[in-house]
């Protein structure tokens, strides 16, 4: 009996080590119209996502219009994760939370980014990343201000009707989380142009960003723009490498494949693409599994123990 229980109980042992040897990917998201907060998943291949918390929000919306849309996750330097998100459809702020587990977070905070522009309408889908050249964080997001690129002014039909928009990409950085740069502008690619996402590739950046464009015939997929630098100036964007009607890119680099998910919006599911070579794009969604109405979300990086955290929650 005591040969049996050791031997089960090496087992056990070894299957943990192996999973503390397997990478952790989180997965950020948000439910419905984003009422009830912060989603998280994880995944061990990138393929199949499994729901945290039995896929009930770990933090809800406090600041601003009190939604939590399109959160996005970093972690920093000292391990201690950093969260913005959209706070509602027409704010002219982003919300702003810590955490060091993913459970207990720092009280929330309204940055507003673009309260000094009369005419800003919004500021949706923030992003966060850490730079490691420069030690400082960068915050960014897309407004639309009426007029400020004329050229590409279209009217838009979400819920102020005849509002124009004409989306760019816009930026603060930080080191500290209490004095922030002005807000500039990140990235003019000519078009409208919302819900990038950038990650690091040999000391080159890669932004991959909706094209937002209506007319004369939406388009509505993801390009992607290249830089040397992180602030940019990011060259021309490619071609459309996705479908179309999808928004919302979150990029992971599985093994020898770029892979970028994405939110289907108008098919109520996700979807994904790969690459080795960031030119020719193969569609894997078939291969995914995601919660039940996962929405606008951001993959990333963890460790086993906190991971294990989260799953001390489990009802």
């Amino acid at each position: 009996m005591k040969k049996v229980f050791c031997f089960v109980l090496l087992a056990a042992v070894l299957l943990s080590a192996a999973e503390a040897a397997q990478p952790v990917y989180l997965f950020s998201s948000f439910r419905g119209n984003g009422e009830d907060g912060l989603h998280l998943a994880f995944s061990r291949d990138g393929l199949e996502w499994k729901p945290l918390n039995g896929d009930r929000p770990l933090l809800r919306p406090q600041v601003g219009s009190k939604l939590m849309r399109d959160p996005s996750i970093c972690r920093g330097p000292d391990g201690t994760f950093h969260m913005v998100w959209t706070t509602g459809w027409w704010d002219k702020g982003i919300g702003l939370a810590h955490s060091k587990d993913l459970i207990h977070w720092t009280p929330q905070r309204r940055l507003g980014v673009m309260d000094h522009e009369p005419n800003a309408l919004n500021c949706w889908a923030p992003e966060i990343l850490y730079d490691p050249k420069t030690e400082q964080f960068l915050i960014y997001w897309s407004t639309t201000i009426p007029g400020r690129f004329h050229e590409t002014d279209e009217t838009g039909d979400i819920s102020r009707e005849g509002y124009k928009q004409n989306h760019r990409i816009y930026y603060i950085t930080t080191k500290d989380f209490e004095t922030f740069s002005p807000t500039a502008l990140l990235y003019d690619g000519g078009f409208n142009s919302i819900d990038a996402v950038i990650v690091p590739d040999n000391g080159r950046w890669l932004m991959f960003v909706k094209d937002e464009t209506k007319r004369p015939q939406a388009k509505k997929n993801l390009r992607l723009a290249v830089s040397d630098t992180l602030t940019g100036p990011y060259g021309p964007a490619s071609e459309p490498f996705s479908p179309a009607w999808v928004e919302g890119p979150t990029v992971l680099k599985l093994g020898e494949y770029w892979v970028v998910y994405y939110d289907e919006y108008t098919r109520g599911r996700y979807g994904a693409v790969r690459s080795k070579d960031l030119k020719n794009w193969e569609i894997i969604s078939e291969q995914l599994r995601f919660p039940r109405g996962t929405r606008h979300g951001t993959a990333f990086e963890a460790d086993e123990q906190t991971l294990q955290g989260l799953l001390a929650l489990e009802p």
